[in-house]
């Protein structure tokens, strides 16, 4: 997993022109660079990074250690209230200080070099010390980062993609925990609005900045044929076949791709068709399991997500593509009612119509 993560950090560094030298040590990913806060920041996007922060490499010296320590003091903003925290590995007799020794020493030369107070419980800025082997590292800023599993660690996902708030964030979930994307949108030809696919191929773009080193390309898939259908032939239960459908087109990608499942954006009871008893029914298309992060996730956390994301706004823009709602669509069908009223050959349609998919490259990936 660290290697994995190393090769990850290095892409994102490249993709965004962040000169650096990359390693795996000790369980840590170390970046050299000129460019440390920099660095640091795209660090902080890779899944699997709980923190990043720009250091300052010194001697495993306390006397270094405190000198970097006051440096970075005069040079940071002021505050009020600060706390130096330490880590030191090895063995006993490697170093001649102790952690405590570190902090202790340090926080008196942050003090003497800034107008600051000590507060140990609620710092409005903490220094990070820590000391393996012959090197300390000495920083003052930390970045969070998403935590979860470096990128490629688990089998990838087809990510079913409307371009909506749900389905990026629930696509960015699941990377969170290690697995790639591939993004799948169907088209609902005249019943999508103009903007619709290029509201897919926005989002996308932005999953795919975390991800520069797999193949987050955007697939559009046809599926006007498939929704004119649906129009004409079948009634309440609408939404459900084209869910339906949806799911033969995602496991059909899945068994060209190598994929181990599916992710969608559902979250319970937020639409009729994402009922648990119409799940229950729409899951029962396909064999790969579909999972579904966002599942007990209240909207305005969806929301917030998306913000955070990057992939608020262009979620957002309006597109129109309600036409294809029944007017009294079904809360809880069943699969025998819903199979009955689907016309015959709706479900091999979905899944040849993966025969004319298209990739979409993405330096065209915006509105």
């Amino acid at each position: 997993m660290t290697r994995r993560l190393r090769d990850n950090v290095a892409a994102l560094l490249d993709a965004r022109g962040v000169d650096a030298a990359v390693d795996a040590e000790w369980a840590r990913v170390v970046v050299r660079t000129d460019a440390a806060d920099r660095a640091a920041r795209v660090a902080a996007d890779a899944m699997g990074v709980v923190r990043a922060r720009p250091a300052v490499s010194r001697p495993a010296d306390l006397d270094a250690v405190a000198e970097t320590l006051a440096a970075l003091a005069r040079d940071a903003p002021p505050v009020d209230t600060y706390a130096v925290r330490a880590r030191r590995a090895g063995d006993a007799d490697e170093h001649d200080f102790s952690s405590r020794e570190v902090e202790r020493v340090g926080g008196r030369a942050v003090g003497d070099a800034a107008d600051a107070t000590v507060d140990l419980d609620d710092p409005e800025r903490t220094y990070h010390v820590e000391v393996r082997g012959d090197a300390a590292f000495v920083a003052a800023t930390t970045y969070d980062g998403p935590g979860g599993l470096p990128l490629g660690t688990q089998d990838p996902l087809v990510a079913l993609v409307s371009g909506g708030h749900d389905s990026p964030v629930a696509a960015y979930e699941v990377m969170r925990r290690g697995a790639p994307v591939v993004p799948v949108y169907v088209s609902l030809g005249d019943y999508g609005g103009p903007d619709h696919e290029a509201r897919a191929a926005a989002t996308t773009r932005h999953l795919a900045r975390y991800a520069p080193n797999f193949d987050c390309r955007l697939r559009v898939v046809p599926g006007g044929g498939v929704a004119d259908t649906l129009v004409d032939e079948v009634a309440d239960t609408r939404m459900l076949s084209w869910r339906r459908a949806l799911l033969r087109v995602a496991e059909t990608v899945a068994e060209q791709e190598g994929a181990a499942g599916i992710v969608t954006g559902e979250a319970l009871g937020q639409k009729s068709s994402q009922t648990a008893a119409n799940l229950a029914v729409t899951d029962a298309v396909v064999d790969l399991p579909v999972h579904r992060p966002l599942l007990a996730w209240d909207k305005a956390d969806i929301v917030e997500r998306a913000r955070s994301i990057g992939t608020y706004d262009d979620s957002s823009i309006p597109v129109g593509c309600e036409r294809l709602d029944p007017p009294f669509p079904a809360t809880g069908a069943t699969l025998d009612a819903v199979a009955a009223a689907e016309p015959d050959d709706l479900l091999a349609r979905a899944a040849a119509a993966v025969d004319d998919l298209r990739r979409v490259d993405p330096a065209a990936q915006s509105l």
